[in-house]
Parts: structure tokens; sequence; C-alpha cells
């Protein structure tokens, strides 16, 4: 007999935690993700494309060699797995119309270059790489390169030649992109002039690869949520320098005369959330990775006994300063690995 569709709402986050996946008994239909892919595949037949791949809920985000289709991750499929995710990792990756709307155009690159086997192309190889190039573990990127298009975090076409295919379709799909503008001056326009000639190649034509084959759908996933956090954090947390204690000393202080004042690990502690929300803004790093950074500084200060010595205001603004620029001299130095 079929198992009861649980009330998630009425659960506590540790008894979702130790859920099995395929027992959320999640489904699209009739959730914002179906009017969300009814826009993806409007786009599409606004550019005269006779492709809609289809879709189905598992783990993560995924387009998968070899199917046409897009993987879309369950959280997105319920309010209140969307705020157990959110305390889990910090974001709802997808989690707002804007973004998810970004990832599916990325993913439906991925599932166009399957349907029409586009990267068995000469010039595919050329332009972009090769193909069959193994996917790294990490990447690291070069944030001033002009080679690539710019349109999910992190610089996320430089992590391999079939990511950099799909950012340039996503790019060339959305809607008001200008792109022809925006890139004029850039290498990568010659990424998306050869989107832009593949793509009115297969004007309505129908894709010869029409699998319908779904990979590791959520109802067959049997581990569990506390399993899937675990090996999720464990995944992004990534290599950061460490933080100086000299930074830590100019920003707070040792001076008995201030004594009396607030621990910076409590100030640190108290302004978490907001250090780690902009930084995540100015940057594009992920907010857990960065929560570890800032907690990184916090336990550091309870070592040093560092207090507070100086206007607060002027305290958050130079630790969100510090997080960032040691964040962002990280990455242009080219040293910072990003986990695909």
């Amino acid at each position: 007999m079929a198992k009861k569709k649980p009330n998630l709402d009425a659960m506590s986050d540790e008894a979702l935690l130790d859920m099995r996946m395929c027992d959320l008994k999640l489904t699209i239909r009739d959730t914002p993700l179906e009017q969300r892919i009814e826009q993806l595949n409007g786009e599409l037949l606004h550019r005269g494309l006779k492709f809609r791949p289809h879709c189905w809920l598992s783990e993560e985000w995924f387009s998968p060699d070899g199917i046409p289709g897009i993987a879309i991750p369950f959280y997105l499929a319920h309010p209140r797995l969307m705020r157990l995710e959110r305390k889990q990792l910090l974001e709802v990756e997808g989690g707002t119309q804007e973004w998810c709307m970004k990832i599916l155009r990325h993913e439906a690159g991925h599932a166009i270059d399957t349907a029409f086997r586009l990267r068995r192309k000469a010039s595919y190889r050329k332009v972009f790489g090769k193909p069959s190039a193994p996917y790294p573990e990490y990447y690291q990127p070069q944030p001033s390169s002009r080679d690539y298009v710019h349109h999910l975090e992190m610089w996320y076409a430089q992590a391999h030649p079939l990511e950099d295919f799909a950012e340039t379709f996503a790019v060339w799909l959305r809607p008001g992109s200008r792109w022809r503008t925006r890139y004029r001056d850039w290498p990568a326009i010659k990424k998306l002039q050869t989107v832009d000639t593949y793509m009115k190649s297969i004007n309505g034509t129908k894709p010869p690869v029409q699998s319908r084959i779904t990979a590791d759908p959520l109802s067959r996933i049997r581990k569990t949520l506390r399993t899937h956090y675990a090996r999720k954090r464990e995944h992004y947390e990534l290599d950061y320098p460490s933080i100086y204690d000299n930074d830590l000393r100019r920003l707070f202080s040792t001076d008995p005369a201030h004594k009396r004042n607030p621990t910076a690990a409590a100030f640190l502690s108290r302004v978490r959330g907001e250090l780690r929300r902009s930084v995540a803004r100015w940057t594009g790093e992920y907010s857990y990775s960065i929560d570890q950074v800032v907690q990184e500084m916090i336990e550091r200060c309870r070592e040093l006994k560092l207090r507070v010595g100086g206007p607060q205001d002027e305290l958050k603004r130079d630790a969100m300063i510090l997080v960032a620029v040691r964040t962002t001299n990280f990455l242009h130095e080219g040293r910072h690995r990003v986990a695909v």
C-alpha cells in the first residue's frame, strides 16, 4: 500500500531531517515551478525552438549526459523545505523567480546541447573547448577574463567547456539581454555568435534525441535529508585564506581600557548574518562558505581576547570590508577553488 503523503508543514526540523528523500512525496504540479517551466518553454518558443526539456525533481540542479531534460532540486517544490534548506545551507539556490529562471535557462542550454548533439560539431570544440575534458572537482576562476559571458555567479562559464556553452546559451536566451551590445568588445562575443548560428540552424526542427528518461528522480533516493545536508556542507567548505591576527587586532582592541566593552566574538556573532549577506552580494561567493570565514574570525577573536574598541557602525563596515577584501583578493590571485 502506498504511503500517505506527509504533512511537511507540521513537522519539526529534526523530524524532517530524519525523513528519506523518497518519502517526501513531492511533485512539480501546482507549485511555482510549474509556472517557471512554462515561462522557460515560452522563451524557447519565442526563439523559434521546437524543443521542450522535460523536468523532474531530484537532489540538486543538473541536466544528465544523454538526457535532454532538467533535474530540479526537491526543496523548490515546497516552502517548508525551502525554509529547511536556508537553515542548513544559509541560502536557497534558485529560490526566487529571477534566480530560478537563470538556472533553468542554464540547464536548458545543457539539454538543448544534448537534444541536438551540438557538442559533436568541430566548431563547438574550437570555440568552447573539448566537451570530453574531465570535470574538475574544483576550478579557479579568473574574474577579469572577458573570454566568457557572465550569467550565474562565480564565473561559472569557466568551470568546463560544457558549462561555458550552457552559460552562453542562457545569456543568448534571456529576453532583453542585449548581448550584442553588452559583449561587443569582448572575445566572448564569438561564443554568443556561435550559439546564435546554431540556434538558427535548428529553428523549427525536432531534436534527434527525444529521450524522456529521468536520472536520480527523488522517488528513488533513499538517503535521509540529514545525510544529504551533511554531504552538501562538506562539499562547499572551500579553501580560504586564514584571517591574519594583525588584521583582527587592527579592527578590535586588547587595550585594558576597553575591558568592559562587548567582546569582538559577541559583536561578530550579532552581525554575522548581515556580514554574510553583504559579502555574498558583493563577491558572488557561497553564503555557507563565507559563514565559515566569519566563524573563523569569531573563534580567533575569542582566542585573542579581543574587544570592541570603537563605534560599532564603523566596526561593522570595516568587518564587511575585511571579509570581502580577503575573499576578492584570493579570487583575483587565482588560488581560489570553487566547488563544481
